[in-house]
């Protein structure tokens, strides 16, 4: 699989690596801090960003639900909490108009069926199928059958999962699709993040694969991209001290370009594995060897 069929094209596995800025629900369900990671992620030359969308009533376990939660908003249930962070069509349809004026391509996780139908009202490249809902075949199938590409992270599954996974992309995934190698840890220990499984997705799968890192540092994303990830995921967030589980596993703003900077320019700096002499070195072997 060459190409996955962004309708932007910027994404091909032969080319630079596709960086996606996971805002997810970093904004805190407040539009002018979705536009200032919109505006940053753009500012850093990253190709996308990306939200989660949920409808909580269905996408919050029943467990989970009644659980009371001290909130920056309040004492409230869980439910309460996740609902007081969504986006709904206002907000959705005001960051596909940002977005395109930038241009920046943008997307979302959608955590169910209604979720993921409300998403393809938009005209985005790609669907993100989160680790956690790997398992939903409803959702997966759909997804693939959007004519979107498909991309797929595989944290905490196992291998028959991600094999009946993937059963489903080959079967109805038009668009193509991307598996990412991801740990699920918010934030990831660096010894659990076991870059090598990039490789051996790729030689079990024979397709492209990316990583979705939540560790707290740059350098393993750089590793990453070193080992053939093609497309490139991480949180972003304005201060890793704002409310929410995943500010901490998340890039700054400055973070954010400090690693597209690293990211750039490492296919240059592999080369092509071939042995031939450049002209700067044909230079010092004719003044060192006459």
């Amino acid at each position: 699989m060459e190409k996955i069929r962004f309708p932007s094209n910027k994404m091909n596995i032969n080319n630079e690596p596709y960086l996606i800025a996971e805002i997810g629900i970093n904004h805190n369900g407040d539009l002018q801090i979705a536009k200032k990671l919109i505006d940053g992620a753009n500012a850093a030359n990253w190709d996308a960003v990306k939200f989660q969308k949920r409808e909580p009533d269905i996408a919050v376990p029943e467990k989970q639900k009644d659980v009371m939660r001290d909130t920056p908003w309040g004492r409230m249930t869980y439910l309460e909490y996740k609902k007081h962070i969504e986006f709904g069509k206002k907000e959705y349809d005001y960051i596909d108009r940002y977005c395109r004026e930038k241009p920046i391509d943008w997307s979302a996780s959608p955590w169910d069926m209604p979720s993921l139908e409300f998403l393809l009202q938009y005209d985005v490249p790609f669907i993100k199928i989160a680790s956690a809902t790997i398992i939903n075949d409803e959702l997966l199938k759909k997804a693939a059958q959007s004519g979107r590409a498909v991309i797929m992270s595989t944290g905490m599954s196992t291998w028959e999962e991600i094999d009946h996974a993937v059963d489903i992309l080959d079967k109805y995934a038009e668009g193509g699709y991307v598996l990412m190698h991801t740990n699920s840890t918010y934030p990831a220990p660096e010894e659990c993040l076991n870059l090598n499984m990039i490789k051996t997705l790729k030689e079990r799968y024979n397709c492209p694969v990316g990583y979705s890192g939540h560790e707290q540092g740059l350098e393993p994303t750089v590793m990453a991209c070193v080992l053939g990830a093609c497309v490139i995921e991480r949180h972003v967030t304005l201060d890793h001290e704002m409310w929410g589980t995943d500010q901490a596993a998340s890039l700054t703003l400055h973070a954010m370009d400090m690693l597209q900077r690293r990211l750039r320019n490492i296919k240059n700096i592999l080369g092509d594995g071939k042995r031939n002499l450049s002209e700067a070195e044909l230079v010092v072997k004719k003044k060192l060897r006459g």
